[in-house]
C-alpha cells in the first residue's frame, strides 16, 4: 500500500511511520507543516525507497488533493494537540483540526481513498476519580477545552462524510500516549528531561488527575489493525489499561531515575483540568483481535526514560524555549 500520513513528523505520527516501515512493506509519504511540534529528526534514517517527506499544510487544498490522489489510504494524525496552548490561543486549533480535516476528507471523498482519522479520548470529557466506568464507543461527547472541542468537531465531520457521501473512513480515539520522539512540553518527557537536567519536576495541583497511558508502539499497531480489518464507518477506542494518576507517574519517574520519590514541586492547576480518562478497548480487542505489547506501564516507562537519556541530541534543542514558555505561565 501507499500510505499518506499527515502529521508524520510529530510524536505519535513519527512513531507510526517507524512502526509501518519496520513491520510492513508499505510505502509512506508524510505531509507535515513542521510547526514547533514537528521534527524532521524524528524521521531520520528511514529508507528513501519507501519513504518521502512533503512539507505542507493539510488546509492547502491543491497540495492535499495531489497527495491523496496518489495514496491508497490516508492516516490522519496532524493536529494541534496541546491543551495549555489551546487555552491561550484557540485559533490554530480551529484552522488545523477543523479546516484541515475538512480539506482532507473532501479530497478522500473525491478520489475514493480509504481514510483513517486519529482522535483522542479527551472528546468524551472526563470521569470522576471514584467512578468505576470507562469510556466506550457509546460515550457521549463532552469536550472541555478548545483542543478537545475541535477534535470532537473533526470526528463528527468524518462521521457525517461517511453517512452523507460514503467516505471510506474509520475513527480511533486513543488514550494518552508516551514513548520516543515526544516533545518536551508534554507531561512525561518534561519530567524526564527536567530530572536529567537536575531540575525538580512540576506537578499540577495535587496530582490526582488520572490518565490512561499507552505506549506509542501499541497505538501504532492498533491503527494498522484498524486500517487492515476495521469496518467502514466504525469507531474503535484504543487503550492498554494503563490508568495512573499524575502524582504516581512523577514518583515512578523519579524512582526509576534514582531520585527520591518526593523530589518534585506543586504548581497551580490549569483551568478546566480533566479529572480522569479511562478507555475500554474491548471492541478493538474482541472484534479485530488486537492486544498491546506494553501491558506493564512501568516497563514501558523505563524504556521511555532510557530513550530520552540516550537521545539528548534530539530533545535538547527544544528544551530551553519550552521551559521559558512554561516559566512565563508560572508553570
Amino acid at each position: 500500500m501507499k500510505l499518506l500520513v499527515t502529521g508524520g513528523a510529530g510524536f505519535i505520527g513519527s512513531n507510526f511511520v517507524h512502526y509501518v516501515i519496520a513491520n510492513t512493506s508499505h510505502h509512506v509519504t508524510v505531509l507535515d507543516k513542521l510547526t514547533y511540534a514537528g521534527n524532521l529528526e524524528s524521521l531520520k534514517g528511514l529508507p528513501s525507497e519507501r519513504f518521502r517527506f512533503v512539507k505542507g499544510d493539510i488546509a492547502d487544498a491543491a497540495l492535499v488533493d495531489e497527495l491523496v490522489a496518489e495514496a491508497d489510504a490516508v492516516v490522519h494524525y496532524a493536529a494541534e494537540s496541546h491543551n495549555d496552548n489551546s487555552l491561550h490561543d484557540p485559533r490554530p486549533f480551529l484552522d488545523t483540526n477543523i479546516i484541515g480535516t475538512y480539506t482532507l476528507i473532501e479530497a478522500a471523498r473525491r478520489h475514493g481513498t480509504r481514510f483513517h482519522h486519529i482522535s483522542t479520548d479527551e472528546v468524551y470529557g472526563d470521569l470522576e476519580l471514584d467512578d468505576p466506568a470507562r469510556f466506550t464507543e457509546q460515550t457521549p461527547y463532552n469536550p472541555s477545552s478548545p483542543y478537545s472541542s475541535t477534535k470532537a468537531g473533526s470526528d463528527l465531520l468524518v462521521r457525517a462524510w461517511v453517512r452523507s457521501f460514503g467516505l471510506q473512513a474509520t475513527i480511533s480515539n486513543c488514550s494518552n500516549n508516551y514513548g520516543p520522539y515526544q516533545h518536551v512540553e508534554k507531561f512525561i518527557p518534561r519530567q524526564i528531561t527536567n530530572v536529567i537536567d537536575g531540575v525538580r519536576p512540576k506537578l499540577y495541583g495535587k496530582g490526582e488527575n488520572v490518565r490512561d497511558w499507552i505506549h506509542a508502539n501499541d497505538h501504532s499497531s492498533a491503527v494498522l489493525t484498524i486500517l487492515d480489518k476495521g469496518e467502514i464507518g466504525e469507531t474503535y477506542l484504543i487503550g492498554a489499561d494503563g490508568e495512573q494518576n499524575n502524582k504516581d507517574v512523577v514518583e515512578l519517574i523519579l524512582e526509576e531515575m534514582g531520585q527520591p520519590r518526593d523530589a518534585y514541586d506543586h504548581v497551580v492547576d490549569r483551568p478546566g483540568h480533566d479529572l480522569r480518562y479511562a478507555i475500554d478497548s474491548t471492541k478493538l480487542r474482541n472484534e479485530l483481535g488486537w492486544k498491546p505489547e506494553y501491558s506493564d506501564f512501568e516497563a514501558g516507562l523505563a524504556a521511555t526514560i532510557a530513550w530520552y537519556r540516550e537521545n539528548e541530541g534530539w530533545w535538547r534543542p527544544q528544551k530551553a524555549a519550552t521551559e521559558a514558555k512554561y516559566k512565563e505561565q508560572g508553570q
